[in-house]
C-alpha cells in the first residue's frame, strides 16, 4: 500500500511539469484552419463551440452559438486600410501575437497562450459597407476559452479608441 501511494505521489508530483513540457512543444496549438478570410462578405462562422466571438453572428441565425458569439463591430479609426493598419500595431504589441496574413481591408492574427500554448485565431476585416472593422475570434482547440476571446476583442477595441485617427 505505502509502495502505492509513492508511486501516485511521485505521479502526480512530475505530470504538471510533464504537461508544462508538451504543452511548450506545440501539443495544444491545434491545427490552423485552412478557411479564414472573406467569404461573400461574411467572415467565417462562429465555432460551434462557447469559445469564439463575432461581430457577424446574426448573419447566421440557426447556428448554435450566434447569440453567445456576439459581439460589436470595431469602429473606424480613419478609413478602412489606416484602421487595420492601427489594429495591427495594437495586435503586434500584444503577448502571444503573430500576424498570419495582412492586406490593406483584412488581417489574421495567432496569439498563443505562454505556458500552455493554446492557439487562438483573430480576424479583422474591414467592411466598407457597413462602414466597420468585423471581428471574429476562436479557439482552435477545446470547447472553453473563460472569455479569452471576447476580453481580447474588448481590449483591442479600447486601445483602438485610445488612438488617435488619422487625417
Amino acid at each position: 500500500m505505502r509502495r502505492a501511494l509513492r508511486r501516485l505521489a511521485a505521479l502526480l508530483f512530475a505530470l504538471p511539469p510533464a504537461v508544462l513540457v508538451v504543452a511548450q512543444l506545440g501539443a495544444f496549438g491545434g491545427t490552423a484552419p485552412t478557411d479564414l478570410g472573406v467569404r461573400d462578405g461574411r467572415l467565417k462562422p462562429p465555432s460551434a463551440t462557447p469559445n469564439s466571438v463575432h461581430s457577424q453572428a446574426a448573419l447566421w441565425p440557426d447556428h448554435p452559438q450566434r447569440a453567445g458569439a456576439r459581439i460589436d463591430p470595431l469602429p473606424l479609426r480613419g478609413d478602412g486600410p489606416a484602421s487595420i493598419a492601427r489594429i495591427r500595431e495594437i495586435v503586434t504589441a500584444m503577448p502571444g501575437a503573430t500576424v498570419v496574413a495582412a492586406r490593406p481591408d483584412y488581417l489574421h492574427v495567432a496569439f498563443r497562450t505562454r505556458w500552455m500554448g493554446f492557439v487562438d485565431d483573430a480576424e479583422f476585416w474591414f467592411d466598407a459597407a457597413a462602414g466597420v472593422v468585423q471581428v471574429r475570434s476562436a479557439s482552435r482547440l477545446g470547447r472553453r476559452d473563460f472569455d479569452v476571446n471576447r476580453e481580447r476583442m474588448e481590449a483591442i477595441r479600447a486601445a483602438l479608441k485610445q488612438a488617435a485617427p488619422a487625417p
